[in-house]
């Protein structure tokens, strides 16, 4: 999963959206004043379509091995601590990960390592964190699951924690640095092109 993550966002496509692929990281994003409203609209709206064809597909391509247990189209659901446990950790990984986004993209000498750092912490979270609530930090992901399995077991869960906890990160960072230090919401800024959002080019790589 984190050398997923790390692939799509250095991907040419990852460079050009800007590779949310995440509400949270998109609201969180609108929040700061980043991306336009509509922007933001229109990004949740595909990144929970994307990944609902995603397991669609999958289980088209894989069937029972897929649908069935263990697997259960991979749906994300609370560990043995319970829901308050499931909670927390969504929370604390969601918090982490957006202050690292913050802090790394917005650094012209280690932007460049944003989706290394993102794709580290996903392995680390995967194997630390998924006992305790399954690994969600994406809405969109946990949705897609547990749609066209029926399997919706804490999902406020899911909902809740990712957007809080990553505001929350948003909102310490502004405390620490201030508005003017969030140049983009792009998580990995290098690009031939001009920036849809800040209108600069390249400008974490120079």
């Amino acid at each position: 999963m984190g050398a997923t993550a790390m692939g799509l966002i250095y991907s040419p496509w990852g460079k050009r959206s800007g590779s949310h692929m995440n509400p949270a990281i998109t609201i969180t994003y609108l929040r700061l004043g980043k991306i336009p409203p509509w922007d933001a609209f229109f990004y949740i709206i595909f990144q929970f379509a994307g990944g609902l064809i995603g397991v669609i597909l999958t289980a088209w391509v894989l069937g029972t091995a897929f649908t069935l247990p263990p697997v259960n189209y991979v749906a994300t659901i609370p560990g043995p601590t319970g829901p308050w446990a499931a909670f927390a950790g969504e929370l604390i990984i969601s918090v982490i990960i957006m202050a690292m986004i913050l802090y790394v993209s917005n650094r012209a000498a280690i932007a460049r390592f944003t989706g290394l750092f993102a794709g580290l912490l996903i392995a680390c979270f995967v194997e630390f964190e998924a006992p305790y609530s399954g690994f969600g930090m994406n809405p969109a992901r946990t949705l897609a699951s547990a749609l066209p399995s029926g399997i919706c077991t804490g999902l406020w869960i899911y909902f809740t924690a990712a957007p809080i906890g990553m505001l929350l990160a948003a909102q310490g960072y502004l405390a620490v640095r201030g508005p003017n230090s969030i140049h983009c919401c792009k998580l990995h800024h290098h690009s031939a092109g001009r920036c849809i959002y800040c209108g600069l080019q390249g400008l974490w790589e120079k």
